[in-house]
């Protein structure tokens, strides 16, 4: 079996949420949605965890987060900073944003030598996606993937969401298109696009599975991103971006793997009650224990 790496991407602003809602606690013992995510990776069979921070959270990160479950899996950490351009290029005066999850994922390069799983710090994606990935590369070596889950089970009870209607053809992946103002009504699933959805549909939650020959197009595609970007203050490199040029290039295909499980995040201030509830649920289940690593 191969070692699976867990690529944690917690270097976001959080600005639509105002604070570091990747610190933010949603399990009854002070669980953030990190901690669940990497308990359910520890049960896939994940053996390393690399997180994605900014170097200026790095004490509060550890003293918060990485500190009781550090005997559990090995944690490393890569800092995410956007004065790290390649040679040539400089950060324009001004610019605060990070410069997106393609330069998120490069600047872990160093730290993984294996195949490895993307996913968002602050989204809950369940055990089943990542037994499902972690089960797929114990045989696979060279190939890409993303995890794709129901459109049904990734709606908001809050209103509309934005999100990455994949379309897939022989299981592997063509495109993604980003499909707004996603939302149930009494006939099905409104968009702005005019498509009919049933909530069957596959849709990406950045949940991907890589391997290191990412790293080498990311170099190059960054390089290229700055060169026609790079003096925008809000421009993001971003890795769905990467992913359909590699596809539609030929450079690649990516294998799309499908998950049951529900999906929830937190994107604003008002979803935390939702996502505590969600989680206290799946205790009642006796899914997770109440206190997760003790």
């Amino acid at each position: 079996m191969n070692n699976i790496t867990l690529l944690v991407m917690a270097a976001g602003m959080g600005s639509r949420y105002g604070g570091l809602k990747q610190l933010d606690e949603v399990g009854p013992s002070g669980e953030t949605i990190i901690d669940y995510s990497v308990y359910d990776a520890i049960a896939a069979g994940f053996t390393k965890v690399v997180f994605i921070i900014r170097r200026d959270f790095e004490q509060e990160f550890k003293s918060k987060i990485t500190d009781k479950f550090s005997d559990k899996i090995q944690v490393e950490f890569a800092f995410q900073d956007i004065e790290d351009l390649p040679s040539g290029f400089s950060c324009p005066e001004g610019r605060e944003k990070p410069w997106g999850t393609g330069h998120a994922i490069l600047s872990a390069a160093k730290l993984i030598d294996g195949p490895f799983n993307a996913i968002n710090a602050d989204d809950y994606y369940g055990r089943e996606s990542f037994k499902t990935i972690a089960d797929f590369y114990a045989h696979e070596s060279n190939v890409f993937t993303l995890v794709a889950f129901r459109l049904e089970n990734t709606l908001s009870i809050f209103g509309s969401v934005t999100r990455g209607l994949c379309e897939v053809k022989n299981d592997r992946l063509t495109t993604v298109i980003e499909t707004n103002n996603l939302q149930k009504t009494n006939s099905g699933i409104a968009s702005d696009r005019d498509v009919d959805l049933n909530g069957s549909e596959p849709v990406s939650m950045n949940m991907w599975g890589f391997t290191p020959v990412i790293f080498g197009y990311l170099q190059e595609m960054f390089v290229d991103f700055l060169a026609h970007r790079g003096n925008e203050l809000k421009s993001e490199f971003l890795i769905p971006s990467v992913i359909n040029d590699l596809i539609q290039s030929g450079k690649e295909s990516v294998h799309v793997l499908y998950s049951n499980a529900p999906w929830f995040g937190v994107t604003y201030k008002e979803d935390k009650p939702y996502v505590v509830d969600q989680i206290q649920k799946l205790i009642n289940d006796d899914f997770y224990p109440r206190k997760l690593f003790g």
